[in-house]
């Protein structure tokens, strides 16, 4: 195996696939294990309370964050910040960045929602989709990959202290589409929790894989090549 291969392993595979397992993990416990106690006990309390509260001004609120934060968007978005970001700063290291960690999120998802069959929350539902594919929710996750991802690089590069604070802004983006999957039915609460941990976790490691620059991956024109 080639230095590039191992460290790709070590620091990419590896880590991605140990968070697969946690996050099934936490799927299995709160649908096999826990699913009796309580705060998994009062969830669906809470997403009847949000059900009964629902207007047209929250609904449409609600259906604008869901459509920020579906598959095309996120693709489109990431696409976009990626391509502005290669022209602006001449180097490959943020838009990859930015990519790895929106796809490694995903494939996150997409695996735990294979073994984690959960049923969706018991209210009327306002978006069509699988029905047991509750848990985790990939609106949530994606969200957080891309927007903290954004607001990671945004704070990196940003020369003012003000920008630095203000960028981070951008977290609300995933917040708000946490509430909205929740409010619109789709998701339990330990959905969007699980889903901020895959996000998050994801930021965090493709951060420390291709963000920093003291990591190198064993050939100088792949250094180079990330700028």
């Amino acid at each position: 195996m080639s230095t590039v291969a191992a460290q790709g392993f070590k620091r990419l595979i590896l880590p991605i696939a140990v968070l697969l397992g946690v996050i099934v993990g936490l799927g299995l416990l709160v649908t096999k294990v826990l699913s009796d106690d309580w705060p998994f006990t009062a969830e669906d309390a809470i997403n009847r309370e949000l059900a009964g509260d629902r207007t047209a001004t929250w609904n449409g609120v609600s259906q604008f964050f869901t459509t920020l934060a579906n598959t095309p968007a996120i693709i489109a978005v990431t696409a976009v910040v990626a391509v502005v970001l290669r022209l602006v700063l001449r180097r490959w290291r943020e838009p990859l960045f930015l990519a790895a960690a929106v796809t490694a999120q995903a494939l996150v998802f997409f695996f735990a929602t294979l073994v984690i069959d959960r049923k969706r929350p018991d209210v009327a539902k306002m978006d069509e989709s699988p029905p047991t594919s509750s848990f985790p929710s990939g609106h949530t996750s994606a969200a957080v990959a891309l927007y903290a991802g954004l607001a990671l690089l945004l704070a990196l590069l940003a020369r003012r202290t003000w920008v630095k604070v203000l960028v981070w802004a951008l977290l609300l983006v995933p917040l708000a589409v946490a509430l909205s999957r929740m409010y619109r039915g789709m998701h339990h609460p330990s959905d969007v929790v699980a889903s901020f941990i895959n996000g998050a976790a994801c930021v965090a490691l493709m951060a420390r894989s291709v963000l920093d620059r003291s990591v190198r991956w064993g050939r100088e024109r792949v250094a180079a090549f990330a700028g």
